[in-house]
């Protein structure tokens, strides 16, 4: 039988679109002439970076693990909190469901991120993508989609880190005033340059949020809140509120729009598989054990975000441990989003790498400057499920489903085998375009509907959100 699992691409030139310009032909000898590989030279020009000998301020320095834990921090963070709520809205069988499947679509558009990224080495980022895609209009489109998704991600963890403040502190001040605290708190945290920096404090995200939802499903086995029968393979709620809830799973697999960046940054882009496997068999296997028994010991009425679920002491505990992970997930975000508009900014230029006053301070400015664009935004959508649902919809959709289909068979255009393993893949990728069209159009929808109907939060005030 055929391998299903597809080639390792080959490295094509910096500004040659066609993905198929150096095909080997089934007779020819399998090792790479002169031509099929770039000088030293020339690779260096098609990467971002460049070359970095001597350089102040070095990107390219993750090791493969590093990468894995920069994006388990990234993907592990706040999706988790509200995947027990998708089962107790549709129930086990539906959730489950939409819970692995999604993952495992996700690891495969994840490696074929990696696949276009080693066929075109120049892309760092969804602009990128879209540039190589679709010329000038795709590069602005997508680059703007890019962004507006980090700063609606960076949002929620800023929204988040209010509803943590006001657990902990039983609403001591207005929700705004925690919301001005997590704005300073998190702009100082994004100020290094490098992922390297980041992933260290990725280590202290991960062992975070997993303390804490260890926390709240001993809790809740202790003094369960409902009982085993209640368990239901299937409820019947409105398509809204359903997909609504499936568009929060969505979101817990919506680390792809980082991805492209964290590959320009390892020392070795060819170690991305190791990262990515890591990353999403952990992601999946934690998703699966966390929301089964959240949901089995906490009933329909579970929280979400998850850590509100438990009585109001242990509750504080959870949030209170859970604080690193709303922080430094959210610091990623900001990083990675930061990084794209400096790269557009000084690329080819000598503050690429400098660490003078000129690119230290247009850093630091293009930080707080998104922070408090994700600070509005979180004060004016101020209900969880509502912003993750409507963020999924909008971007994680495409990000990490429809984008990458479309990526595929741009590498494979002019070159389909007629083989079983291009047939599965190829129906593969037309599944994953059409899974972005159905969670963007049908979410929106949901999502805009639940929003319109929802009467737990209101926009702008002092109130408690944590209730």
């Amino acid at each position: 039988m055929a391998s299903i699992r597809p080639e390792e691409p080959k490295i094509g030139r910096a500004h040659d679109h066609k993905p198929d310009d150096l095909p080997i032909s089934h007779g020819q000898n399998h090792g790479q002439d002169e031509e099929s590989l770039p000088d030293m030279k020339e690779a260096e020009v098609m990467d971002a970076y460049g070359n970095e000998e001597g350089a102040e301020i070095k990107y390219k320095t993750m090791a493969w693990w590093q990468g894995a834990l920069v994006m388990i921090a990234e993907n592990i963070s706040l999706g988790i909190l509200s995947l027990p709520a998708v089962l107790a809205k549709v129930g086990l069988v539906g959730g489950l469901i939409a819970i692995v499947g999604l993952g495992l679509f996700a690891t495969y558009s994840g490696y074929v991120l990696w696949q276009f990224k080693m066929k075109y080495p120049q892309v760092t980022n969804y602009g990128d993508i879209g540039e190589v895609l679709l010329g000038r209009f795709g590069k602005i489109t997508f680059g703007f989609a890019y962004i507006v998704y980090c700063i609606f991600c960076m949002a929620s963890h800023l929204l988040t880190f209010t509803i943590a403040l006001n657990v902990l502190t039983g609403h001591a001040t207005c929700t705004i005033v925690w919301g001005i605290v997590g704005l300073v708190i998190f702009t100082i945290l994004s100020v290094p340059r490098t992922l390297k920096n980041v992933s260290f404090l990725s280590i202290i995200s991960f062992l975070s949020i997993l303390s804490a939802v260890l926390i709240t499903m001993i809790a809740l086995a202790i003094s369960p809140k409902a009982a085993a029968d209640a368990m239901s393979a299937t409820y019947a709620p409105t398509f809204t509120a359903a997909f609504n809830s499936v568009s929060n799973a969505v979101f817990a697999y919506g680390g792809h729009v980082a991805w492209v960046s964290f590959i320009s940054e390892l020392r070795d882009p060819k170690e991305f598989p190791k990262a990515l496997i890591l990353q999403q068999s952990l992601d999946i296997i934690l998703y699966v054990t966390a929301s089964v028994v959240i949901y089995r010991y906490g009933g329909v009425g579970i929280s979400s975000p998850a850590l509100s679920s438990n009585s109001p002491m242990v509750k504080k505990v959870a949030w209170g441990i859970a604080l690193p992970t709303i922080v430094i997930a959210g610091v990623i975000f900001a990083h990675v989003t930061a990084k794209y508009v400096y790269l557009r900014l000084f690329s080819g230029t000598k503050y690429l790498h400098s660490r003078g006053l000129v690119a230290t301070g247009t850093w630091i400015g293009l930080c707080a400057g998104m922070w408090v664009i994700a600070w509005i935004i979180a004060e004016s959508i101020p209900n969880f499920s509502d912003l993750l649902g409507i963020i999924s919809a909008l971007f994680a959709s495409w990000f990490s489903y429809g984008i990458p289909g479309a990526c595929w068979f741009y590498l494979k255009w002019g070159n389909f085998e007629r083989s079983t393993k291009n047939m599965f893949l190829s129906a593969l990728n037309i599944a994953l375009i059409i899974l972005g069209f159905v969670i963007c159009g049908a979410g929106l929808y949901a999502s805009g509907y639940q929003m319109h109907i929802d009467t737990s939060g209101s926009s702008w005030t002092c109130a408690d959100n944590s209730k």
